[in-house]
């Protein structure tokens, strides 16, 4: 709607990827070790990866929580993260995602972020068979670019929930590829991280705006009144940052708001 009337915008750099999924018993166990006696919270951790053409990092991180639901249209599935306050349950989960960049869209529009955002979701929910079920993957199979047949030690959490997929039939080969790189290199850091029963679920898309809709230096886009702001404007990459950028936005307003009745009063 704001593209129709004619608002500016332009396109930017984004992430896609999957949910992965561990046992959050062994997370501890990598994070803690075992000869503490503390009572310690369910450890959490944070990590990236940088290749020769792309990078892989871990997003929303979630200790003792589950990968949930966020499609927002019809015939598409998008995941997401979540724990709940005691951070008790069995799984430990995580973003995995890798940086799209517009030279990977295929026309000119600003929205063509979008469109290659909405093209993956909608894959997404067929290879899980237009049920709403999630597509899932082993980490062994997703390596060894196989369907999964049954799971492992580790059993996904999605609901309402999933269907036993190859999620290299669905991914762009450069984020399939980027990470696997990834995987492995945070296997350095966290042992067990890729430890073959780990499940992967598809697709994150949604981890920052795909577009930016542009605004001058009083923070003001093309149509007077109009302040694009926060995340979903492209000016933010998490909670914080929208937050601030929210601060920034209202200062800028009652500026321009003062200034206005101050002209007017002269």
């Amino acid at each position: 709607m704001l593209y129709n009337k004619k608002m500016q915008m332009e396109k930017k750099n984004f992430s896609v990827g999957v949910r992965i999924e561990h046992k959050q018993e062994m997370i501890n166990k990598s994070q803690y070790g075992t000869k503490t006696k503390l009572k310690l919270p369910a450890a959490d951790y944070k990590l990236a990866y940088h290749g020769k053409n792309r990078s892989c990092y871990t997003f929303c991180m979630c200790p003792g929580g589950q990968v949930v639901a966020t499609s927002s249209e019809e015939g598409t599935i998008v995941t997401n993260g979540m724990s709940k306050f005691a951070r008790d349950g069995k799984n430990a989960n995580s973003a995995i995602l890798v940086n799209v960049v517009p030279e990977d869209f295929d026309g000119d529009s600003p929205l063509e972020g979008i469109y290659f955002q909405k093209k993956l979701e909608e894959k997404a929910f067929k290879l899980g068979g237009s049920i709403y079920f999630a597509p899932a993957q082993r980490l062994e199979d997703f390596i060894k670019n196989r369907v999964t047949k049954e799971f492992g030690q580790v059993k996904p959490t999605y609901l309402p929930g999933v269907t036993k997929s190859n999620l290299n039939e669905i991914l762009p080969n450069f984020v399939a590829d980027t990470l696997k790189e990834g995987i492995y290199y945070f296997d350095k850091k966290i042992k067990g991280f890729a430890e073959p029963d780990s499940i992967l679920t598809g697709v994150e898309t949604r981890s920052s705006s795909p577009v930016r809709l542009i605004r001058d230096e009083k923070l003001m886009s093309n149509i007077k009144g109009i302040y694009p702001c926060g995340e979903g404007a492209g000016y933010a990459g998490g909670i914080m940052t929208a937050a601030v950028d929210g601060i920034k936005c209202v200062i800028a307003i009652l500026e321009n708001l003062w200034y206005t009745v101050s002209t007017k009063k002269e």
